[in-house]
């Protein structure tokens, strides 16, 4: 809950808690947000808000749903440690001043059961731990029946689940006292006579008085007790407004529209003891107040007895207890990691974490992630994987496999993980090849059974964009209103649009409407929109996993779901392996494959050799497609902190992430690595935390262990610190420990910059960021995926392009990196790819300079061959097709298509792809031979017609070649990339005339320079909350890069996220080889992608630049003749000598500039008008000649010499189309 509210309504709380003892009161009937847009608070609001109120217990019963009791349960368990602390510590202060203890507040948890078959709804609590199994099964059984997210069960389910329930029967507004009398009678005599109440609820009809009696006359003739509630729905009346707009979002409607939907008034929130009393004496049912007392102490379930639940321990194979056999393999896999043994500390720190896990009991999850790993890796094929998390970087992790990297290279303590005094289960993430997965997940349901096992949910939540759509939306905002508020905001931003913002996309931000739509956005981010499946997580228990916690259907079939997410499971102490994808990993095992079927090359995660050449690349950040450290912002860092080992790479990792970033601490360590700065430290305390950081902070353990050792913080409220610093809502949770972290760190004598910057720096882990540990697994496939692009590139790309999508780079700048480091790439053709890229004998491709130092370290021998997976929309099925029946190779189209049986559209993607050059078909004429398939005589005529021999009708056509323009359109679009030339190449002489710098020049261009570079914009990412942003722009001699400060990210906004093609004009930093342009101008430049086609109007500018040729439809390019000199000069195109004669017009637009400069030229007398779509040459049905005249556009002042009536044009310039370029449409009269 907000602190403003907490102030508004404290001295009022103070007030009546004074003045005499209140009534005692609990409510039983609230939904919380996690009844997903039906519930206008979060949990933990809801908790701290009725213990301020005053009430004795609340009751969480969200909709057919216990997704949001264990948030509830967290903010119950986190009372307990305050005053806790506050009884270790009287000087230790909370956030808030409660008038009675802890241990007089009571939370129940259950559901709200709503069923299918019209039963009124039934408020669902468990007495106990066994009568909690038979609540999730029953949810798990309307969920399985029902499609993900829905929940059908009706009367029946319930009466053979309600052993051990305390049931309250929510009346409907329209009360049938027949029907609702013989269900309570019904459900007393299943459940007992003490186990069922029926509710009575305010509706301020103005008849609540007469209803409430007619309800406890229903009541008393069931024999059934009445019971208060206010059916809750959020914590505090100044929730309404966000309550109406969550329930229009649900209904999809619009406030205005929404009419009866929404509530009545703004009466369904927390009320205190003192006022439902008054509300329930003044019915005449004051006895209704003290029956929810009574149904409080008959519930007497925790959360706290799932900690009992015993994971699986089928892994024990064999041995006596998990704990022998987990014993017995860890000294297995000690005597293979270290066959001459270890250092002392090494075989000490296995045995102690061995001792630790049997007092924990934490033997049966590392033998079940052990063996998860056992399996991938014992497949015929086997799956490459590696552990990672907190635990798995250990000892006793390396010995069983589960990770690579060396304890002897990384210092990890296990105590920092697996501590008896947090008494937290261990974390270990085991990564997987992206696209075999789904083999391991499989594989753990049928081991462990779905009664056993599930995934973990993750909850999806409202962000920024997606807020301000849809309060937009509920408010009646015009789409392109809606359009311009969520333009406004970056990615996956949790803040809302601010005033400026709204300005700048010429809106009023003191609009009455649209200020409340920026308002309730604001409210709306952070709220729950459902759940989804976690990543991998998964939790396996001995027991019936559906007796712990409801299951439901995934979205994707053959996978089912918990309903809580991982810190849900954390905090009720259940274990989780995390089953990871991680695409680098399905890179790296097909490269091994390569290396070993192609160089005779075993290579592994394990081999951390230390290579310096690798070292050397990486300084010289050379690291396109390499893991982790490829983007821009980890790029312009590598010179700086110069990796040359291990624990370098682990650093480098975690440096460029919003915490050190938003904490100040990057600079500071880079000049104290550089030896610009002294290496201090703030304190003697603090040494041993930071001195392998030269005394600066960078990974979360240290924060952590910052705010106990600086700060004061009590063990246990670090680790409600740390969990703050890992979920989403940290930026509302997290703030609540900010005084006491400033406060202590300066009562202890800590510089208060140094405090504000490592707070600053604990706020930014709260968005991303990065422990040690993950950090350790991390750099050891950077090692790796460096090594191979070092070594063995055309191993590497084709390892990248066979395991797309992955990475910050698409598959044009991966072939154009392998090309600039000596790879030949070959085209795709029918005779020689497969549906992989592989690897071909005979290389020709040449070192570019620029890589110059890498001629001795490189030993490629073999040639890229692109695959079929490279073509847009063709399937593995079609590929693999062409491979098993190529044999001897194709020697046509008919061929081609009679052996495969592929249909026709397929061989058209083919000859779309350019992929017939091997038996003499360029793409027009092998679209036009696709075409030609089914004339009749072929085999898929009918039988009446098969044996009729027919004539040609037509002899073969010879179809003029395709330009070199059009080729590259239509490369990229049915190839994403073009081996032929790059777009911008088309565009060389206008960026020439316009003073821009071409990207391989800018090495030679002083530091401190002032340059103008142009290009496609391949990448821009923000590395954190409010600092400069990093956007890479790619021409046909390479890529540039650009440092773009917030200052000037605001001028330019639209510019800078909108454009493809972008003009940068700044000043040039050169710092030890990295380049970067310091931009402070931007010109956006998509309209020249329209020169690269005819059919201007089909372009989306918005298109990634690596699906830029899909915007193109297939037209025809400029053709240049020798008549023409000055027209083939300016584009830069392969000239012909002579004119192609198709049936629509040849001749493309010139460029802008190049236009301008022609046009001014061959200005002649008269003035006409564009004249919409009429063309400006028109053919004579007898001759070639025109019925022109002089023209000149209005709009773009241009004007063309018309030849006159009767005079034939020279052949170059027939039926020429022109753009105009003032915005006023196509000038084409």
């Amino acid at each position: 809950m907000s602190a403003d509210i907490v102030a508004l309504h404290a001295g009022d709380k103070k007030r009546a808690q004074d003045s005499a003892p209140s009534p005692a009161y609990a409510e039983l009937a609230v939904t919380t947000n996690f009844s997903f847009l039906r519930g206008a608070s979060d949990p933990e609001e809801l908790v701290l808000w009725a213990r301020l109120q005053g009430l004795s217990g609340i009751g969480i019963a969200d909709r057919n749903s216990v997704a949001g009791v264990v948030r509830a349960f967290s903010q119950i368990r986190a009372f307990f440690e305050d005053e806790k602390n506050v009884q270790q510590n009287p000087a230790y202060e909370t956030p808030f001043k409660f008038a009675k203890p802890a241990s007089e507040f009571k939370l129940v948890v259950g559901a709200r059961l709503v069923f299918s078959d019209g039963t009124p709804d039934i408020l669902a609590y468990p007495r106990d731990r066994a009568a909690w199994g038979r609540l999730t099964r029953l949810l798990s059984l309307g969920k399985r029946r029902a499609e993900k997210g829905g929940c059908i069960f009706g009367l029946p389910d319930l009466l053979d689940h309600l052993e051990g329930f305390n049931l309250i029967v929510v009346p409907p507004v329209r009360v049938h006292a027949g029907q609702l009398g013989s269900l309570l009678s019904r459900l007393r005599e299943a459940a007992g006579k003490h186990a069922v109440w029926l509710a009575a609820g305010m509706l301020y009809r103005g008849d609540d008085v007469r209803r409430i009696a007619r309800l406890a006359e229903i009541a008393g003739t069931a024999f059934v007790p009445l019971i208060a509630i206010n059916d809750v729905l959020y914590h505090a009346p100044e929730c309404r407004a966000l309550q109406d707009v969550v329930t229009c979002i649900r209904e999809h409607t619009t406030l205005e529209s929404a009419g009866r939907t929404l509530e009545a008034n703004a009466e369904r929130h927390l009320k205190s003891p003192e006022e439902m009393t008054r509300l329930f004496r003044r019915a005449r049912v004051p006895e209704a107040i003290g029956e929810t007392i009574r149904f409080l102490k008959s519930c007497r379930f925790s959360l706290e007895e799932l900690k009992d639940t015993e994971y699986a321990d089928e892994t024990r194979q064999g041995y006596a207890t998990p704990q022998e056999a987990l014993v017995a393999f860890a000294e297995e896999g000690y005597r293979r990691r270290f066959p001459n043994g270890a250092p002392p500390h090494i075989r000490h720190a296995l045995d102690e974490e061995l001792r630790l896990i049997g007092k924990l009991k934490y033997a049966p999850f590392f033998l079940t992630v052990h063996e998860i790993v056992t399996f991938a890796r014992s497949l015929p094929d086997p799956i490459l994987c590696q552990g990672r998390g907190s635990a798995a970087n250990s000892i006793i992790c390396y010995c069983l496999g589960i990770t690579d990297v060396s304890p002897v290279q990384v210092d990890l303590l296990f105590e920092r993980f697996v501590s008896e005094e947090r008494n937290e289960p261990p974390d270990i993430d085991v990564d997987f090849e992206h696209n075999r997965r789904e083999e391991v997940i499989q594989h753990i349901y049928e081991k462990y059974g779905r009664e056993h096992a599930g995934l973990a949910a993750t909850v999806i939540r409202y962000r920024g964009r997606s807020a301000i759509r849809e309060v937009g939306k509920v408010f009646g905002l015009s789409s392109d209103a809606i359009a311009a508020l969520a333009s406004t905001l970056w990615g996956w931003s949790s803040s809302g649009v601010s005033e400026n913002e709204a300005r700048r996309a010429g809106l009023d931000p003191s609009d009455p409407r649209l200020k409340q739509v920026m308002e309730l956005a604001e409210e709306l981010i952070g709220t729950p929109r459902h759940l989804s499946q976690h990543v991998g997580g998964f939790v396996i228990t001995r027991s019936r996993l559906d007796e712990v916690v409801p299951i439901e259907n995934a979205a994707m079939d053959e996978r089912t779901v918990i309903e809580w997410e991982k810190d849900d499971l954390e905090a009720v102490g259940l274990l989780k392996v995390d089953v990871l994808a991680l695409g680098m990993l399905t890179c790296l095992k097909k490269g091994f494959d390569f290396l070993k079927s192609h160089y005779g090359v075993h290579r592994n995660l394990a081999e951390q050799d230390e290579d310096e050449r690798t070292y050397a690349m990486i300084q010289r950040a050379d690291t396109v497609g390499v893991f982790q450290i490829e983007s821009r912002a980890q790029m312009s860092m590598l010179p700086r902190l110069k990796p040359k080992e291990f624990y370098d790479l682990v650093i480098e990792v975690a440096i460029v992430r919003p915490g050190p970033i938003q904490g100040n601490m990057v600079h500071p360590y880079l000049r104290r690595r550089e030896g610009k700065d002294p290496v201090t430290y703030p304190s003697e305390a603090l040494k041993s935390i930071l001195s392998k950081t030269m005394g600066v902070p960078l990974f979360q353990e240290q924060a952590m262990r910052l705010a106990i050792v600086a700060a004061g913080f009590a063990p246990g409220e670090a680790d409600r610190l740390r969990r703050a610093m890992a979920t989403f809502k940290s930026v509302g949770t997290i703030g609540n420990f900010e005084s006491k972290f400033l406060q202590g760190m300066k009562t202890n004598g800590y510089d208060e910059q140094f405090a504000t910057d490592c707070w600053n720096q604990i706020k930014g882990f709260g968005s991303y960021g990065f422990p040690e540990s993950h950090a350790a697994s991390f750099a050891n496939l950077v090692y790796t995926s460096a090594w191979m692009k070092c070594h063995y590139p055309d191993v590497f790309a084709a390892a990248l392009l066979n395991s797309q999508p992955m990475g910050f780079y698409a598959s044009a700048q991966l072939v154009r990196d392998a090309q600039d480091h000596g790879v030949e790439v070959r085209p795709l053709d029918i005779n020689y790819s497969h549906w992989d890229c592989t690897l071909e004998d005979d290389p020709s491709g040449t070192l570019h300079s620029r890589h110059a130092a890498m001629k001795d370290d490189i030993r490629t021998k073999r040639a890229l061959r692109l695959g079929f997976r490279q073509v847009d929309g063709f399937s593995e099925e079609w590929g693999r097709a062409i491979e098993r029946m190529r044999g001897e190779g194709f020697d046509s189209v008919r061929d081609l298509w009679l052996r495969t049986n592929l249909p026709p559209v397929v061989l058209e993607n083919l000859a779309n792809a350019d992929a017939f050059n091997s038996i003499g078909l360029g793409r027009r004429d092998a679209l036009w031979a696709v075409k030609a398939l089914r004339r009749a005589g072929d085999r898929d005529d009918l039988p009446l017609f098969a044996r009729v021999a027919m004539p040609a009708l037509e002899p073969d056509v010879h179809l003029p070649p395709m330009l070199p323009g059009r080729q590259v359109v239509e490369d990229y679009r049915h190839l994403h990339l073009s081996l032929k030339a790059h777009p911008v190449s088309f565009l060389r002489a206008e960026f020439k005339a316009r003073g821009l710098t071409s990207h391989d020049r800018l090495s030679s261009v002083k530091s401190g320079r002032r340059v103008t570079i142009g290009g496609l914009v391949l990448v821009r990412q923000r590395p954190g909350n409010g600092n400069a942003i990093f956007m890479t722009l790619e021409d046909e001699t390479g890529i540039a890069n650009t440092i773009v400060w917030p200052r000037k990210f605001e001028e330019y906004r639209p510019i800078v996220m909108g454009s493809r093609l972008i003009s940068v004009s700044g000043t040039l930093q050169n710092e030890k080889g990295v380049i970067h342009i310091v931009a402070d101008h931007f010109e956006d430049l998509t309209g020249m992608l329209f020169s690269l086609s005819e059919d201007t109007y089909r372009i989306d500018p918005a298109l990634p630049v690596d699906e830029i040729g899909a915007a193109f439809d297939v037209g025809h390019r400029l053709q240049q003749c020798d008549d023409h000199p000055e027209l083939a000069g300016n584009r830069g195109l392969q000239r012909l000598d002579h004119v192609v004669e198709i049936d629509r017009p040849t001749i493309e637009p010139l460029l802008a500039g190049e236009r301008q400069q022609l046009l001014r030229q061959r200005r002649g007398a008269g003035r006409g008008r564009c004249r919409g779509a009429r063309p400006w040459w028109r053919r004579s049905a007898s001759a070639d000649r025109c019925r022109g005249r002089r023209v000149r556009c209005r709009d773009c002042a241009g004007s063309r010499h018309h030849p006159a009536r009767g005079e034939r044009p020279p052949p170059a310039a027939r039926r020429p189309r022109r753009s105009c370029r003032a915005g006023a449409g196509r000038c084409r009269d």
